[in-house]
């Protein structure tokens, strides 16, 4: 995924990983990539269109956007998309912000059952899975390494 980012990086886009996973992928290419620049997240708490029924996260945490996106060329990153449905939320909280001149999105795994026309133009792979299972993205905070897992679903996702 870094080989790919590269030639965007002539546009000085500004990095925004999606809380959890996707900014830990962010941190990451972030760091592979030598970016000078800071790092955006967003918690998209707030915008996902199926609050009312899952509730509230306890641990909710603010976004940060540390550089204003207005006519910026954003890079956004998550862990998986599969609905689609996190990435609507997140570019709905940058526009928030303000209007970016581009979103360029990078996800790390792909699994499908889409729900809505959001596609991914950067793929670190492209997995299928049954239905009632779902990848789940995790860190050891001691090392900072990433681990993918496969889980049965909860039904909350």
């Amino acid at each position: 995924m870094a080989a790919a980012l590269k030639p965007k990086l002539d546009l000085d886009p500004v990095f925004i990983g999606i809380h959890t996973g996707g900014a830990w992928v962010a941190e990451r290419l972030h760091r592979d990539l030598d970016i000078k620049s800071a790092l955006g997240t967003l918690n998209i708490s707030f915008y996902r269109d199926d609050f009312t029924r899952i509730g509230l996260n306890p641990k909710v945490k603010a976004s940060d956007l540390p550089v204003d996106v207005e006519d910026r060329h954003i890079i956004l990153i998550d862990d998986v998309l599969q609905s689609g449905r996190t990435i609507r939320a997140a570019m709905n909280e940058i526009f928030d912000y303000g209007r970016p001149a581009s979103i360029t999105l990078v996800v790390l795994i792909e699994r499908g059952s889409r729900e809505l026309p959001i596609r991914a133009d950067i793929v670190g792979a492209t997995v299928t899975l049954p239905k009632g299972e779902q990848i789940k993205l995790s860190r050891d905070e001691k090392t900072k390494q990433l681990a993918l897992t496969v889980q049965k679903s909860n039904g909350n996702t």
